[in-house]
């Protein structure tokens, strides 16, 4: 009878998701996908000839700076959640939302330069392009702002601590992975430009 209970506390436990983070997650794998098929597509037309070349607004620079500080702010908010210390999620959370509406500005400030370059999205095909990419982008970075507004009006609803974290580990997750995506089409631009 012994044997029995000892087989039964060494059983493996499944590995478990909250919900919400896996719908997260194949959100994720759909974005990737459709980034993926896009810098594709970009390559096989790019190789097709009929290709404006042109430089990138030095903006991109900038709004590229203002993503990974965004990313370091949101996670001084999660680190300081994990240590309850709310003052210092809420600052994180205002800084990195203040940052995202930056970089939304500064993406329509490269759509400005771009057309004062005569980079239009119809016309040439590395100008569409440049504007999809640019233009999916600030959708989904939205979504992510709207994500840290949420968090952060949970956080003065005393709703984000070292207790509650999935929230705010779901918008940390895709935040960063905003940012990443982000580095990966700019690094993308640069070197098949």
């Amino acid at each position: 009878m012994e044997e029995k209970y000892a087989y039964i506390e060494g059983a493996e436990q499944p590995i478990s998701m909250h919900p919400k983070k896996f719908a997260l997650w194949l959100f994720i794998v759909t974005v990737v996908m459709i980034f993926a098929s896009l810098t594709s597509a970009y390559i096989v037309r790019q190789a097709e000839g009929n290709w404006l070349e042109f430089e990138l607004p030095d903006i991109f620079y900038y709004t590229t700076g203002i993503i990974v500080l965004s990313s370091i702010t949101l996670h001084y908010a999660y680190y300081s959640a994990t240590k309850d210390e709310l003052s210092k999620v809420r600052l994180g959370m205002i800084l990195t939302s203040v940052l995202g509406f930056a970089f939304l500005i500064g993406q329509w400030y490269s759509w400005i330069a771009l057309i004062d370059r005569d980079v239009f999205f119809v016309g040439n095909p590395a100008g569409s392009f440049l504007y999809v990419f640019t233009g999916l982008h600030a959708l989904h970075l939205v979504s992510g702002v709207i994500f840290l507004i949420i968090v952060l009006i949970s956080s003065f609803r005393y709703k984000v601590h070292s207790k509650n974290l999935d929230t705010m580990e779901m918008c940390v997750t895709y935040w960063h992975f905003l940012g990443g995506l982000w580095i990966y089409l700019f690094m993308f631009l640069l070197l098949n430009h």
